[in-house]
């Protein structure tokens, strides 16, 4: 921690300690008197009160979930060699993944797609399996805890891929899981990070084709029915779903995270209404909990207007710096784990992002542009554990922009740099690996579940994956340019 920032310790006996780095230690009190500063004071004494009545308690699932999962939708250990996957290999050095289409992907099973993943990533002269342990790939030599501040952020809304049928929703999690044996993987210096837009469920509608969109969530309700797979109920947690979803993620390649809001309008805790004076304690322990089932980022949505309210379309109030600031160091030291990736929507370069404790921010630098881009990497280089970085497009994307210009902007976000150690991270959507139907646009997926069937006949699951996204020839040839780019880049 830098000269002049604020550690904030838990109120003990009705008296708040503040301890600065640069304070002076009064005669007559416990306290220290807090250095000059860009933070306002946060009274930690106010978030005890609701601390009694939600408690962390961290997972407890198995811990083989991939296995157990296997096991349970097969009834089988052994996992065979996948011939499909050989068939349609993309392979650059020892990254492999599957060059093949959407809907032709999610079509396939959850055992098929297991195997695929197994198959990609089996030692040589080996046969496939799931290994017993699974850690998070490390990425980026001595350097492998701040992998988030060069990675390549993917947001992926697990609605998108999930399965539709008689107006629910489920299995969003694994229809996640199949469209990442088609995406590049982490490449050998910087991370390509998979950010799933729900893991809590939705205030109103979850699991249901009249759900309130993704930019809410009722936290301490368990997880999302939109991602898990209701055939297991009984047999596996909805915890060890997600963690199982993570340990192959993990064995791909890849990072993940979450997005997480930030208005308190747009939050619940028990389906009440939230507000960052009563449930900070609750907010915490719903991040920490995401950490524990296997997620490497969070992905805070308004994390700007937490400085700059200009442009603020959200419902209620944002955490102020110190309370921001102290959510980030309590979900770091809750879970153990110093190398978490905090990205802050359109966060800036400004030094408070970095002090909050923020990793990454996103749309900074002008990605139609290389030389803007290059020139932020320069300017930003000092700095070893924050930076803002350029985007291909974000979830407020509404179709407008044409293939030729994002194939510009993401060679922009993958190449602007003079050396790998100063790449900035970077922010795009599965729209601009795989483009989405015509009719759809990601704004609209993400508010509302019923965009992406366009019809009342896109209640079947196949004709949904068909429908949603493009299978125009131009559509795979930009595909097929984007797995290009990718390939320049990942041993570069």
């Amino acid at each position: 921690m830098t000269s002049g920032t604020i550690k904030i310790m838990p109120a003990v006996s009705g008296r708040k300690f503040f301890v600065s780095t640069s304070g002076k230690r009064r005669n007559d009190t416990n306290e220290t008197i807090p250095s000059q500063n860009n933070f306002s004071m946060f009274d930690t004494g106010l978030s005890n009160i609701n601390k009694t009545l939600i408690n962390f308690k961290g997972y407890y699932g198995d811990h083989q979930p991939a296995k157990k999962l296997f096991w349970n939708i097969t009834g089988r250990n052994d996992i065979y060699e996948d011939n499909w996957t050989k068939e349609h290999l993309y392979q650059v050095g020892n990254k492999k993944w599957v060059n093949a289409y959407p809907n032709d992907i999610l079509k396939r099973s959850l055992e098929q797609t297991i195997q695929s993943i197994c198959t990609l990533t089996k030692p040589p002269m080996q046969y496939p399996g799931i290994p017993s342990y699974i850690p998070s790939p490390k990425i980026g030599g001595y350097e492998s805890d701040k992998w988030g501040r060069h990675a390549n952020y993917i947001e992926i809304n697990p609605r998108l891929v999930a399965k539709y049928e008689n107006g629910t929703i489920s299995e969003g999690l694994f229809g996640v899981l199949k469209l990442l044996t088609a995406i590049p993987p982490s490449a050998k210096n910087f991370a390509n990070c998979i950010i799933i837009s729900q893991l809590y469920p939705t205030i109103y509608g979850d699991g249901t084709t009249n759900d309130t969109g993704l930019y809410c969530a009722n936290l301490h309700e368990g997880i999302s029915k939109n991602l898990t797979v209701p055939g297991l109920y009984g047999k596996m947690g909805e915890d060890e779903q997600v963690k199982a979803f993570n340990d192959l993620a993990h064995l791909m390649g890849f990072k993940t995270g979450i997005r997480m809001p930030l208005s308190a309008g747009q939050l619940r805790v028990h389906g009440q209404a939230f507000d960052w004076y009563h449930h900070e304690k609750a907010y915490i322990d719903a991040c920490t909990w995401a950490i524990e089932l296997g997620f490497d980022a969070i992905y805070f949505d308004s994390g700007k207007h937490i400085i700059d309210m200009n442009g603020y379309s959200g419902i209620g109030d944002v955490p102020n710096k110190a309370q921001m600031a102290y959510i980030l160091n309590k979900i770091r030291c809750k879970t153990g784990r110093t190398d978490i990736s905090f990205i802050g929507e359109k966060c800036t370069d400004d030094y408070q992002y970095k002090e909050m404790g923020f990793t990454a921010g996103t749309d900074w630098g002008r990605a139609d542009d290389i030389n803007s881009v290059l020139w932020e990497t320069r300017k930003q280089s000092y700095n070893r554990e924050y930076a803002a970085g350029p985007e291909v497009s974000n979830d407020n994307d509404y179709g407008g922009m044409n293939y030729e210009q994002r194939i510009h902007r993401l060679k922009s976000n993958l190449f602007g740099y003079d050396h790998i150690n100063n790449k900035l991270p970077t922010f795009m959507q599965i729209h601009d690996i795989f483009p989405l139907s015509p009719y759809i646009n990601t704004h609209e997926t993400m508010e509302h579940p019923h965009q992406m069937r366009g019809s009342d006949a896109w209640t079947e699951c196949e004709r949904h994956w068909d429908g949603v996204f493009s299978t125009a020839g131009h559509a795979r040839n930009y595909t097929q340019a984007v797995y290009h780019e990718f390939e320049q880049a990942m041993y570069r």
